[in-house]
């Protein structure tokens, strides 16, 4: 089958637009991140999330509503960061790593979710990973213990 001319013009627009789109993991549950409104990190951490390809939605609540609702996420305040999100079953608290998200989404395990306490500097949103400070990914079980998911060193 040769395809014209016209036909070639009319559908090199509608490709271009395809390779805009980014690709999604089949099944992405998708992350909703609750947020300050005054808190540039959080947009950089939503841009990190959607450059490794997950679907981000997000809302800004007030800091009093946003400290609410991670008491209901089960996040104590020795956990807490900045943001808030939430994904398939799980809750994400700060600047937790797009890979560390999707090993969570593949094992699964009987948890709350993921933790990076505070802000530390070089994870993501929050400055260059070449200058990182080490920083650990806590694992929140049901139970409330916690323990280390993943190590990330000095850089």
């Amino acid at each position: 089958m040769l395809i014209d001319r016209r036909t070639l013009l009319l559908a090199v627009p509608s490709l271009a637009g395809l390779a805009a789109v980014p690709l999604h993991a089949e099944g992405d549950p998708g992350i909703h991140v609750v947020k300050d409104p005054g808190c540039p990190c959080c947009n950089s951490w939503i841009g990190h999330l959607r450059d490794n390809g997950f679907s981000v939605s997000f809302e800004e609540r007030s800091i009093e509503d946003l400290a609410a609702f991670k008491r209901e996420r089960g996040i104590s305040d020795a956990l807490a960061s900045c943001h808030t999100a939430t994904t398939a079953d799980y809750t994400l608290e700060g600047h937790v790593p797009a890979a560390d998200i999707r090993r969570l989404l593949s094992e699964r395990p009987d948890a709350i979710g993921l933790a990076v306490p505070g802000m530390p500097y070089g994870s993501p949103g929050m400055g260059p990973e070449g200058e990182r400070d080490a920083y650990d990914v806590i694992l929140i079980r049901r139970d409330g213990t916690t323990e280390v998911f993943t190590s990330y060193p000095a850089a």
